[in-house]
């Protein structure tokens, strides 16, 4: 007889988190968190190592995303639980690794967090308003903090406002150097010029798109709030797909008109290349990118907190942190809990200053939990052809549900190759600090995993 476990109904199943999120307030979480900061600087950075044919490696990288997005789409949809990777990794591998898949994404997103907290008090408040960074860092928590308290429709519609003024902000910078190129300043030939001095055109395509996949990061936290969406089955793709390949054409477009509109050399060496573009246009008030600026700036912290904070929740349900982790707001049915305790950790970070330090580091660990999440979703496909369908799911015994998302076999396969192409690239001295913080939670989850074997006796 059929598991009833193995079937749609079982993405529907009780939890203690609200179910609020439809499509379209999916979709524009994934696309304001990939949409982040990162925009403002990157195209200057991907021009100093690609030339001015920046649009290039941009497209690379959307596409090597593409393969780690479905194998987060499969696994979303067949476990629709919090917990994200660390969940996934858990099930394939057993609590070790899934600690450590989940001490790295948290890890990434406290110091993220943090990162953007400095960012926020930093040259684009000072363009209004000046305060002490602690202040404005404190409040800024603070409020980003009740906010995520308050409850997951209220979070991701600010997130709806914020994406649409952050796409607003990126559609104007495709207009402003349209209109320069029309106007006869601009040079369309620098899109085909691919490759730099240091860099002929294959090492610039690769060391380019490197960089550009940093900013394709943001999608994998979704699938933290699959437990408070209502219909993941059919949401995450149309969202994750939607949404990735929206800020892919945003990027390609912005990156081209940068190019065209301002020379490659000025663009490498600002680091605001999108505000050249305005200087260069004339007309449009500096500050008014800035204010856009701060938007995204808050934007991504709102958005990696709320990751964060639900990562620590399915965690501890998952028995890989603290069961305190696990306590929700009554009425809200918020996790109050893991929100206070990852962003008092994000607070810390940011007041003492010590995060450029680890910053370098995040992608590093996001390549990690990249490949153990492809991995993931080929040891369970197996698992459960072996057990003859929706068969048992790994330590953790959950059942799959039976009607999901199933990327391509060679997919999962090639997502993995990729993160490791990209790490290869990853400096050495990143990778040094990287490793520091992977040791760390590598003894933190053999602690965990030796707590959790002792609980099953």
């Amino acid at each position: 007889m059929k598991d009833p476990r193995s079937t749609p109904q079982a993405a529907t199943a009780p939890t203690a988190l609200k179910k609020a999120l439809t499509t379209p307030l999916l979709y524009f979480f994934i696309l304001g968190d990939v949409l982040g900061a990162g925009v403002y600087v990157l195209v200057g950075q991907i021009a100093a190592d690609s030339g001015g044919a920046v649009w290039v490696p941009l497209v690379v990288a959307l596409c090597l995303a593409l393969l780690t997005a479905a194998s987060y789409a499969e696994l979303v949809t067949k476990y629709p639980r919090a917990g994200g990777a660390s969940h996934y990794t858990t099930l394939a591998y057993g609590p070790f690794a899934g600690f450590l898949a989940g001490f790295c994404m948290l890890a990434a997103g406290i110091v993220s967090v943090a990162a953007l907290a400095r960012g926020f008090a930093g040259d684009y408040l000072t363009e209004f308003v000046s305060f002490p960074v602690a202040l404005v860092v404190v409040v800024f928590l603070a409020a980003l903090a009740l906010l995520n308290a308050r409850g997951i429709r209220e979070s991701t519609r600010a997130n709806a406002v914020a994406t649409v003024v952050e796409v607003s902000g990126l559609l104007i910078v495709i207009g402003l150097g349209l209109w320069i190129v029309l106007r006869g300043d601009g040079d369309p030939g620098r899109l085909t010029q691919l490759g730099t001095d240091s860099h002929g055109p294959a090492a610039a395509v690769l060391s380019g798109a490197v960089l550009a996949y940093y900013s394709f990061v943001g999608f994998e936290t979704s699938v933290n709030v699959a437990e408070e969406t209502r219909d993941p089955r059919r949401s995450y793709p149309r969202a994750l797909f939607g949404a990735l390949i929206t800020a892919g054409a945003v990027y390609a477009l912005v990156g081209a008109a940068a190019a065209a509109a301002v020379p490659t050399g000025r663009l490498a060496e600002s680091s605001g290349p999108l505000l050249e573009v305005v200087r260069e246009a004339g007309g449009v008030p500096t500050s008014l990118f800035s204010a856009i600026a701060l938007v995204a700036v808050a934007n991504g912290a709102l958005l990696t907190g709320i990751m964060s904070s639900r990562l620590a929740f399915g965690m501890a349900r998952d028995g890989l942190l603290p069961g305190f982790l696990t306590k929700v707001l009554p009425g809200r049915r918020t996790p109050w809990a893991s929100i206070a305790a990852t962003t008092a950790l994000s607070l810390l970070l940011a007041l003492t200053g010590d995060v450029a330090t680890l910053a370098s580091t995040l992608v590093l660990l996001l390549l990690v939990v990249f490949f153990l999440v492809n991995t993931s979703a080929l040891v369970l496909r197996r698992r459960a052809a072996t057990a003859g369908g929706a068969g048992s799911a790994g330590s953790a015994g959950e059942q799959p549900v039976g009607d999901h998302f199933k990327a391509p076999v060679a997919v999962p396969f090639l997502g993995a190759v990729s993160c490791v192409a990209l790490a290869t690239q990853v400096e050495r001295e990143v990778w040094f600090r990287g490793l520091i913080v992977l040791a760390v939670g590598a003894v933190c989850g053999a602690f965990a995993a030796a707590r959790l074997r002792r609980a099953a006796r």
